[in-house]
């Protein structure tokens, strides 16, 4: 006959010193997220763990509580594929972007038929023959609701590097990318088409607009635009570009976020630590004349 009070198990041993159970008891753990982002600037300011480590790991902090529709690309800022274009404008529309993957549409760009690789269109140069239909990839849709942690997971499974982000009436909203959820913890990552930090200020683009750095002083782009740069508060001095934008903007700019002053139109094409690191920078086109 089995007992009907068996044995409990043992507690496992607490191996914790007397002096760790007190300093636990006077420093108890952290019990938000601010205050585990604070525990890991004690731990940086001592010297557990480096400034990059803290910088991850508050990344990965932070995501746990963001949504794709937090750092998407706006659908106003997404660089689409007509499945009607000839192959030649296809081909310069790539090569101006230099993005790796297009989504396509049909009609409207709301109707998002698939993905287009930018090398699967040497396929139509070797053989002109072939409809650019057979060569889209399915195209992955995700809400703006989509946590950020959630959405890394299925990119890892399902092997995508792109999703198109609808909003709560099915609409498109935007688009996210793989790269764009890791740089929440790893920071900015840069490729072959992006500029060093020590390469310049301003840059000429293909489509005649121009790539500026987030701190070129206000002084250099007057110059280089024939301008003046001012506050709408003229108690404001600011000496960069960036710091003048987000000020004008009353936020911390996200990519894809746009502003115009003194007739430019300033695109934020990335950030870094709550700063803009580049903008894309183009006269406004009067289109009344």
């Amino acid at each position: 006959m089995s007992d009907p009070h068996p044995a409990r198990y043992p507690d496992r041993e607490d191996k914790r010193t007397f002096l760790q159970k007190l300093a636990e008891f006077i420093h108890p753990g952290p019990d938000s997220t601010a205050e585990l982002i604070e525990t890991l600037a004690e731990a940086e300011e001592n010297h557990i763990i480096g400034s990059e480590s803290r910088a991850m790991l508050e990344g990965v902090i932070r995501m746990a509580d963001m949504t794709a529709g937090d750092v998407m690309v706006p659908a106003t800022q997404m660089d689409m594929v007509n499945i009607d274009d000839p192959y030649d404008v296809l081909m310069h529309g790539v090569i101006d972007t230099a993005h790796s993957r297009f989504p396509v549409y049909e009609d409207e760009r709301e109707n998002i038929i698939g993905i287009l690789l930018a090398k699967d269109l040497l396929k139509l140069q070797r053989a002109p023959e072939l409809n650019i239909r057979a060569l889209l990839r399915p195209a992955v849709f995700v809400p703006e609701s989509k946590g950020l942690n959630d959405l890394l997971r299925e990119f890892q499974g399902n092997r995508n590097h792109q999703a198109i982000v609808i909003d709560e009436f099915g609409r498109v909203a935007g688009l996210i990318t793989i790269e764009d959820v890791l740089e929440q913890i790893v920071g900015e990552i840069e490729d072959e088409f992006d500029i060093a930090d020590d390469e310049g200020d301003i840059y000429g683009l293909a489509d005649h607009s121009y790539r500026v750095s987030g701190d070129t002083t206000i002084a250099r782009v007057d110059d280089a635009f024939d301008v003046k740069l001012t506050s709408t508060d003229p108690e404001d001095e600011f000496d960069t570009i960036g710091g003048l934008i987000a000020h004008e903007m009353g936020h911390v700019p996200k990519r894809g976020e746009h502003h115009t002053l003194a007739g430019l139109k300033f695109v934020v094409l990335h950030t870094r630590g709550g700063a803009v690191k580049w903008f894309k920078v183009s006269p406004v086109v009067d289109e009344s004349t």
